[in-house]
């Protein structure tokens, strides 16, 4: 599905990001392979340290640090906020949503939208179509867009496969209407195959198979792997081969919907599973290393639909505050689901990072 947008553009970009750092040296015991087994795993994989939250810390607790950072250095006022989106896969409750969570702590207006979306790795795309729908409503001049997901715990201590890829953040992207007659078009496009659903699943924990003390016993799934049920579980295979066969053809179908050439695009912001599934896709679509950051995972980890947006305060912060960029935007996973979006990115009025719970400035 091709979409297609004006007149709208991301003024400002926050990223939270836990204090708590884990080392992947340091976690090697956990697993029952031989430690040079592992030290290949992270050479290949690209990974070596992951924040994640502390025990209790949920979702709102991160967006609503972010919002009252900038809110504190009116980066933000609160009476502009027309619509809060959050999108994540670990809320605070099954009920309600946590964009109406973040709105009563912060005593914000009534006269809003608050909405949460069940995204995972394409969360970002998805939460900026949805919030540049919601602009071509002449009541809403502001959106709030949060990405947030704190999946740590949902992921087990003994999975190699996945425990050291994982990382917990959040995101504020605050998204605008623009009258500027220079103003460049966005185009994107999303496609979905829920078919393929079991490739990146939690089994346990909703309404179809509730958490119980069967559900959280550990089993050896793999030579070496042990999860429970509650436990998130990655068919690797099957998602490479997802990722490497779909992705290509459709920043290949956007670049032709758009009429633009690679060439134009100036960085390819990717989400970022792992660095070797990004250097195999950059290497099928042609782009270069240098367009398209991979440095997240290895410091940060895989924090789902937040690793665009972190990708952008640690690679170009300053650049975006003083000159402006044509992006190119993709995620891909969990559903499964795959967006992508060429879009202007520049000119920001912040493009920062802070930790949670310090607030300091990465």
């Amino acid at each position: 599905m091709n979409l297609f947008f004006r007149n709208k553009r991301v003024t400002g970009l926050l990223t939270i990001i836990p204090e708590n750092e884990r080392n992947f040296i340091d976690e090697m015991s956990n697993f029952d392979v031989p430690i040079s087994r592992s030290l290949k795993l992270k050479e290949v994989m690209g990974y070596d340290k992951h924040r994640m939250v502390e025990p209790g810390v949920c979702a709102s607790d991160l967006a609503v640090l972010g919002l009252q950072s900038l809110i504190s250095r009116n980066l933000l006022h609160s009476q502009d906020i027309d619509a809060i989106i959050v999108v994540t896969q670990s809320p605070d409750y099954l009920m309600p949503s946590t964009s109406h969570v973040i709105q009563g702590r912060l005593k914000l207006k009534q006269d809003m939208i608050c909405m949460d979306i069940n995204q995972g790795c394409a969360g970002f795309v998805m939460g900026l179509i949805q919030s540049y729908m919601l602009l071509d409503q002449p009541a809403i001049q502001k959106v709030v867009l949060i990405n947030v997901d704190i999946l740590s715990s949902k992921v087990s201590i003994q999975d190699r496969n996945s425990y050291p890829l994982i990382g917990d953040g959040a995101s504020i992207t605050i998204v605008e209407r623009s009258n500027s007659t220079e103003e460049f078009s966005i185009y994107a496009n999303v496609k979905m195959d829920g078919a393929r659903y079991d490739s990146l699943i939690i089994p346990a924990g909703g309404f179809k198979q509730p958490s119980s003390f069967k559900t959280a016993i550990l089993h050896e799934v793999e030579e070496g792997n042990f999860r429970a049920l509650d436990h998130l579980h990655m068919d690797g295979s099957a998602v490479f081969n997802f990722v490497q066969t779909e992705v290509p053809k459709m920043i290949d179908d956007l670049l032709s919907f758009s009429g633009m050439k690679q060439e134009e695009i100036d960085v390819f912001l990717f989400h970022q599973p792992n660095r070797f599934m990004l250097e195999k896709l950059a290497d099928k679509i042609g782009v270069p290393y240098k367009k398209m950051p991979m440095n997240v995972v290895e410091k940060y980890g895989n924090s789902s639909g937040v690793t665009i947006p972190i990708a952008i305060t640690l690679n170009y912060k300053k650049k975006l505050c003083l000159e402006n960029m044509i992006a190119c935007c993709a995620g891909f996973g969990v559903g499964l689901t795959w967006a992508s979006m060429i879009m202007p990115l520049g000119y920001l009025k912040f493009c920062e990072s802070i930790e949670y719970p310090n607030q300091l400035d990465n």
